[in-house]
């Protein structure tokens, strides 16, 4: 059995308005692919589901809205292959990654994704039913199953 830190994760950023919501998620599955702390990269797997955090808006509201930032989130969990690696490391090297990825992207949209480790419950209860799922595909299979008996 590979030896791995399963880590619940929180990633929050605005995004342009006219991204998908399906590729943002995508983006996340696949920057998770492998991360690197003090120079050593190590694999990684993140499985999750990614939705819109936008506020409620009137039709009178739409015009304005259609040029506005969108708030997108994603809650899922992560896993670190290989021993030593703690929670703190594991989302530091994984929120630098999301950010570098997200700015790729999208370009600047005046803040860096929050990515935040919380609580396991959080990820079971918080989700919203209409969350699209994400995975890194063609992870290592021991990541995937232990990051699948967490789903």
């Amino acid at each position: 059995m590979l030896d791995s830190l399963i880590v619940p994760l929180f990633v929050t950023t605005d995004l342009p308005p006219e991204a998908e919501l399906a590729e943002f998620g995508e983006l996340l599955a696949e920057t998770a692919r492998e991360l690197g702390h003090e120079g050593a990269g190590y694999a990684a797997f993140l499985a999750g589901k990614v939705f819109w955090l936008d506020r409620p808006v009137l039709p009178e509201q739409r015009p304005a809205a259609e040029t506005e930032l969108r708030f997108a989130g994603m809650l899922g969990y992560l896993a670190a292959s290989g021993p030593g690696h703690t929670s703190r490391d594991v989302v530091c090297d994984v929120r630098e990654a999301i950010g570098e990825a997200v700015a790729g992207r999208y370009g600047d949209v005046g803040v860096a994704p929050a990515v935040f480790a919380i609580r396991d419950q959080d990820v079971r209860e918080r989700t919203p039913d209409s969350a699209l799922s994400i995975d890194t595909r063609d992870a290592s299979a021991e990541l995937v199953t232990a990051t699948r008996s967490y789903l």
